[in-house]
């Protein structure tokens, strides 16, 4: 495993220095790509899983950050500029892949600011680890999108391996990442000043979903073969079992049942939280403001 700079992805991101960490899982290497911004302190942020999931929805947050800490953006594997190949994505990579990028990049417990699915693999972590000095999770969820509308998991199953499917799974992923329908997500519960929903911005995210290999991480996440939980319980025992400070920003305008979920995360004792404008997607509407709520958690001397 290894890190390298990519110079030739120097005008791609969101300013920083762009590198990539070569991963091995399974007898395969994989590619990871991560971009730094800024000097100081470490400070680790993670996007959310979606079929768009990408380092540059944090750009903009990563870009306020940086005049205060070393900020490190990535992208997962199997979703933005990384390696996508065709694996049966699950928790198990994930847990590995995270634990083992921080072990790498990081000599010393890291501040991590975490968005939407990723909480999970967070909260896993630090309890496991000395990984995290501070914890931000923002608009946290841990249960994928089928699974929170009701469906099975022989249902979610049938349809990861209709999707994942050579002919019939492209024609599928291609009608449901449609500009017309990534729109009407980002409308839905995505973000909430529609003005910024504009024709440019979904053509980027349409992008995104058209990577080669890009419907496999895609399809694990939608159907919740990405939830590292399956128990709300269990999600509120990591909490519980922290060590570190911990705290959690809400979109006022989030969905009702990831309402639901945030609100009994923030009903814990000691779990700091403040609920601002935004749903799902508060970290990249709403950056300056995310930055607004959360720094004075972010440089106390909070142990």
């Amino acid at each position: 495993m290894s890190t390298n700079v990519l110079s030739t992805f120097a005008t791609i991101g969101f300013g920083g220095v762009v590198q990539e960490y070569l991963w091995n899982w399974e007898n395969q290497q994989l590619r990871v790509v991560y971009e730094t911004l800024g000097k100081g302190s470490p400070l680790l942020l993670l996007p959310a899983f979606s079929s768009v999931s990408t380092r540059l929805e944090m750009g903009e947050l990563a870009k306020l950050l940086a005049p205060h800490f070393q900020v490190v953006a990535i992208d997962w594997p199997g979703f933005g500029e990384s390696s996508r190949p065709s694996l049966n994505y699950r928790p198990e990579i994930y847990q590995h892949f995270l634990e083992d990028f921080v072990k790498a990049v990081f000599n010393t417990p890291v501040t991590v600011v975490a968005a939407g699915h990723t909480a999970s693999y967070v909260l896993q972590l630090a309890v496991k680890s000395a990984a995290f000095s501070k914890i931000i999770l923002l608009a946290p969820t841990w249960r994928g999108p089928l699974p929170t509308m009701g469906a099975s998991q022989q249902i979610a199953g049938f349809v990861r391996e209709l999707v994942r499917s050579p002919i019939l799974g492209q024609a599928l992923y291609k009608l449901n990442t449609a500009p017309s329908l990534l729109s009407f997500m980002y409308r839905r519960h995505v973000f909430t000043d529609a003005a910024k929903i504009t024709p440019s911005f979904i053509e980027k995210k349409w992008q995104t979903t058209q990577q080669p290999g890009a419907r496999f991480a895609s399809a694990a996440f939608v159907t919740g073969n990405l939830d590292a939980v399956h128990a709300q319980s269990d999600f509120l025992g990591l909490v519980q079992s922290l060590t570190v400070p911990l705290m959690v920003v809400i979109g006022e305008s989030s969905p009702p049942k990831s309402r639901e979920e945030m609100n009994a995360l923030v009903a814990l004792p000691g779990v700091r939280s403040v609920v601002i404008p935004g749903s799902l997607g508060l970290h990249e509407e709403y950056p300056a403001v995310v930055l607004e709520a959360i720094q004075d958690f972010l440089f106390s001397s909070e142990n």
